[in-house]
């Protein structure tokens, strides 16, 4: 108690200053319109500037679970885009009858969402480690996608854990086709560039035009038809009279791959023990 005296006593003269302060700014902004509007609106601007302040710094802390959930919205549209082409196409083929009727559209395809924990792009084989695995529903040889193009495809799989064989690796070969067109083509890396890769067995009398856009060709269970891959650039030159390579621009932007969709296709062992090369 002594000491709070002795505190009091030094300071006695910025105490009763600090004392007035207050009750000057009391009577000044109660007793006077134009001074009370002025500190409530400075207060308010102080305030907000604070709060958007703490709105950003909790909002970057989010980030991660926004980008899940936009990530989850997209693969249920990517359900849906396949669902109606589906009815599509089944309308087209109901339209050379002597009946119409729709038919619910297949659900063929699901997806599971997974997070990228590793991620090579300059080796000449490259792979993606992702967070999700056998407990998860993962197999192997499930396609592998994001919110832009195709990622690749699952190569080895864990409990926890699955390793996918990027695009970026000569060994995977991607059936591909332009769009509006039946004209069919091998996707692979060259090695050259994380961006680009090559379109090959395209037949000569194809007509194509730089920027046309690649997809998915559907001669696969891995993934469904018309998914984008890649634009055209150019033409690369090849010593086959019959075929001619097309160089493209990947739509997957592999340098900053952080969410990826497994592809589930809920008819890939019936398609698999359809195949020729399961016949033995």
């Amino acid at each position: 108690m002594r000491n709070l005296f002795d505190f009091l006593l030094r300071f006695r003269a910025w105490i009763v200053f600090i004392i007035y302060v207050v009750l000057s700014c009391i009577l000044l902004f109660s007793g006077n319109p134009y001074q009370r509007h002025v500190y409530m609106t400075s207060a308010s601007q102080v305030s907000a500037s604070v709060y958007d302040v703490g709105q950003s710094v909790t909002g970057y802390f989010h980030l991660r679970s926004i980008n899940d959930d936009l990530q989850r919205r997209n693969a249920q549209l990517e359900s849906e885009v396949i669902a109606l082409r589906s009815t599509v196409n089944s309308l087209r083929l109901e339209l050379s009858s002597d009946s119409i009727t729709i038919a619910e559209p297949l659900k063929d395809f699901d997806f599971i969402l997974a997070s990228v924990i590793n991620n090579s792009i300059t080796h000449p084989h490259n792979f993606i480690t992702i967070s999700k695995g056998e407990a998860d529903g993962v197999k192997p040889e499930m396609g592998v996608m994001d919110q832009n193009g195709i990622v690749g495809v699952v190569d080895v799989t864990g409990k926890h854990y699955s390793r996918i064989m990027s695009l970026l690796n000569p060994d995977f070969r991607l059936s591909c086709k332009l769009k509006n067109s039946d004209v069919i083509g091998s996707l692979v890396w060259d090695g050259k560039s994380p961006r680009e890769a090559l379109l090959e067995e395209i037949p000569k009398q194809a007509v194509y035009a730089p920027g046309d856009t690649i997809i998915t060709s559907g001669y696969s269970a891995m993934f469904p038809d018309g998914i984008p891959v890649a634009t055209v650039m150019s033409n690369e030159r090849t010593h086959d009279d019959n075929f001619f390579t097309l160089r493209v621009k990947l739509l997957t932007d592999f340098t900053k791959l952080s969410t990826v969709q497994l592809v589930v296709s809920n008819n890939r062992d019936e398609i698999k023990k359809l195949e020729p090369n399961n016949i033995k």
